[in-house]
């Protein structure tokens, strides 16, 4: 049976970006999330891009200094409606092992508010949706647990 988040204000999140203003949230939220490559899933016949990351709890994180507690990870469906492609770059699907870890997400237009979303890999690689519209949903399916590395994720300036 699946864990629930009924306990206290924890509550899991579940939100949906349909215009660029949006975007930007769930972009901040899905930054450093690592996933396996057999995590990805792009169905033609329901044209939804889908995966299965192990994304950082941004949202907790200052909570979690402050009680001297760890960090967290949670298990997060990212959802892309309305894909007519995808492609990508330096992304091996066939080494199973690999883990790959999303730097950021952006949306580049197109023609009548169809687009490209572009998620940027760390180690260069990147993969390109392209959709009828901008349509994401960003839905956590798991109780939060332990970030393995004990860390909050860092970039150098």
């Amino acid at each position: 049976m699946d864990a629930k988040f009924e306990d206290g204000a924890e509550r899991a999140l579940s939100l949906r970006a349909q215009t660029t203003e949006d975007l930007p949230i769930i972009a901040a939220l899905v930054q450093d999330a690592v996933l396996p490559v057999t995590e990805i899933l792009w169905d033609r016949k329901t044209r939804r891009f889908v995966s299965l990351i192990n994304r950082f709890r941004w949202e907790d994180k200052d909570n979690a200094e402050a009680e001297n507690r760890p960090f967290e990870r949670v298990q997060t469906l990212l959802t892309i409606s309305d894909v007519t492609a995808v492609c990508s770059q330096g992304v091996d699907r066939a080494e199973k092992d690999v883990i790959l870890s999303i730097l950021n997400m952006e949306w580049l237009p197109g023609e009548d508010g169809t687009g490209d979303l572009l998620l940027t890999l760390a180690g260069d690689g990147a993969i390109r949706v392209s959709a009828e519209t901008l349509s994401i949903d960003l839905r956590d399916v798991t109780r939060p647990y332990k970030a393995v590395s004990g860390k909050a994720p860092a970039h150098p300036l």
